[in-house]
């Protein structure tokens, strides 16, 4: 499935993208950028940012290693999703890859999607009347590579009751949550603060997601105009 947002035209053509207080020239090739993730969230991320995709969804070992910090094991995760699917493509839809992961950190808990109801209310639980970390790894893999940026926001929960939790799960919102909860979602009634990146906190943060783009001459909305 293409998403374009309005937008044709993947002939080759010179863009002047403005980054880091510098000028670059990049060519916009033929190539379509592909989304490792089936995440409707990032698929809308990508969209609102106005940069045409393809979805390749891939699956990896989500098992953490002995000693990783949340760093090092969402990076690993994104990196994987992100190698998995530039050798799926390779020999039949070569082009950029895009993949991400997110995984919520309270105290010395990881927190990724919940495995069924009990676990879920039990992560609840555990962010109520607290502020967590939500780390999002974002990870871009093209012919020269790979290069990778780590979102970290704070989100601060008020204190949610027994009884709002097991409501909430009956949505069926948290069953693939990170943390088992979405902030665009029903949950922002329990949210009292965020410090950082909202996009980050759903899956996808923005601001580094366009940096690896634009450095890779790959454009969002506002770079699409000719030279």
């Amino acid at each position: 499935m293409l998403f374009c947002n309005g937008y044709t035209g993947f002939g080759q053509r010179r863009l002047t993208l403005w980054f880091g207080r510098k000028y670059h020239h990049a060519v916009m090739a033929s190539e379509i950028l592909y989304l490792a993730s089936a995440s409707p969230r990032r698929r809308e991320l990508l969209d609102q940012i106005g940069v045409p995709h393809e979805l390749r969804p891939v699956t990896v070992d989500e098992s953490r290693q002995p000693g990783e910090s949340a760093r090092d094991y969402v990076l690993r995760l994104a990196r994987a999703k992100a190698e998995i699917a530039w050798a799926l493509n390779a020999r039949d839809k070569p082009g950029p890859v895009l993949a991400a992961d997110t995984v919520v950190v309270v105290g010395d808990a990881i927190l990724g999607k919940p495995r069924d109801r009990a676990d879920a209310l039990a992560m609840l639980e555990k962010l109520s009347a607290r502020t967590h970390e939500v780390l999002t790894a974002v990870v871009l893999r093209n012919s020269r590579g790979l290069d990778s940026r780590v979102n970290v926001s704070r989100v601060t929960f008020r204190a949610v009751r027994p009884d709002e939790a097991e409501r909430y799960w009956s949505t069926g919102e948290p069953r693939d949550k990170a943390g088992a909860y979405a902030i665009q979602g029903y949950a922002a009634v329990f949210i009292g603060s965020l410090e950082g990146s909202y996009s980050g906190v759903m899956g996808l943060p923005l601001f580094e997601t366009a940096e690896l783009l634009v450095q890779a001459g790959i454009a969002t909305w506002m770079h699409r105009h000719e030279s």
